[in-house]
């Protein structure tokens, strides 16, 4: 499979890292740097594209791949109230878009945990919800993608909280987000049910990029070939 990786810092290197160890060929390599290279012409050199870049430039690489006629599977969050905008001209285009907030194995069987969790508490009023996340401190938006991820499964299927909220704002009925940003903390994401007598968590820890890009590299594999839009519940049930 040959790869082109629009955005190449840490996670677009532990990508490359990752696909060459597998036997894959990582044929563009994109960055502030290296800007010119990023034309139509040289993403058709690839099978697929892999996006981890900032909010302010995901779309416009999504659709640069779109006209290129390149799956593209996309890691960058922040942007995601142009969500369906995108996969509407996915569609349009009829091309290929993965979408992923977190593209860790482990941290979508954990989003599968917090759902179930979540509808098990449902039923007992005196334990409120509340969520933790630690990121590093070069991630710009707060909450993160794989928060925000968090925070709609449970709302969705313990119907206490009305909204989420970063824990400054939240008022009750929402359930806050204490959102903290450290060192070079891969992710750590907590659920808390706080009652007067006892505290039920679930906590997902990363300890380093590794299992992120892992999933990135499944994801374009599995995407190549393919038309529409996809999520990591389709890889995952497609492996089931």
């Amino acid at each position: 499979m040959k790869i082109a990786l629009v955005g190449y810092g840490k996670m677009g290197k532990e990508i490359e890292k990752i696909a060459l160890s597998q036997g894959h060929e990582v044929v563009l390599k994109i960055d502030e740097s290296t800007l010119a290279e990023f034309t139509v012409q040289n993403l058709k050199k690839a099978d697929v594209a892999i996006e981890f870049t900032t909010p302010e430039t995901a779309i416009n690489n999504i659709y640069k791949c779109f006209e290129a006629g390149i799956p593209v599977v996309c890691g960058t969050t922040g942007w995601l109230k142009r969500f369906d905008e995108v996969t509407r001209a996915c569609k349009d285009k009829n091309q290929a878009f993965f979408y992923a907030s977190n593209y860790s194995i482990g941290v979508n069987l954990f989003f599968k945990l917090n759902e179930y969790l979540a509808q098990l508490m449902k039923p007992y009023a005196n334990y409120i919800p509340s969520m933790e996340e630690i990121h590093h401190i070069h991630k710009k938006d707060a909450p993160s993608g794989t928060g925000i991820t968090l925070a709609e499964g449970l709302i969705k299927n313990h119907k206490g909280p009305k909204k989420w909220a970063l824990h400054e704002n939240a008022v009750t009925g929402d359930l806050p987000i204490l959102s903290k940003r450290e060192g070079e903390v891969p992710g750590t994401h907590t659920i808390k049910y706080t009652s007067a007598c006892d505290e039920i968590t679930i906590t997902h820890e990363a300890y380093n990029r590794k299992g992120f890009a892992e999933g990135a590299v499944i994801a374009a594999a599995w995407l190549v070939g393919k038309k529409g839009v996809f999520s990591m519940n389709d890889l995952l049930g497609s492996e089931k």
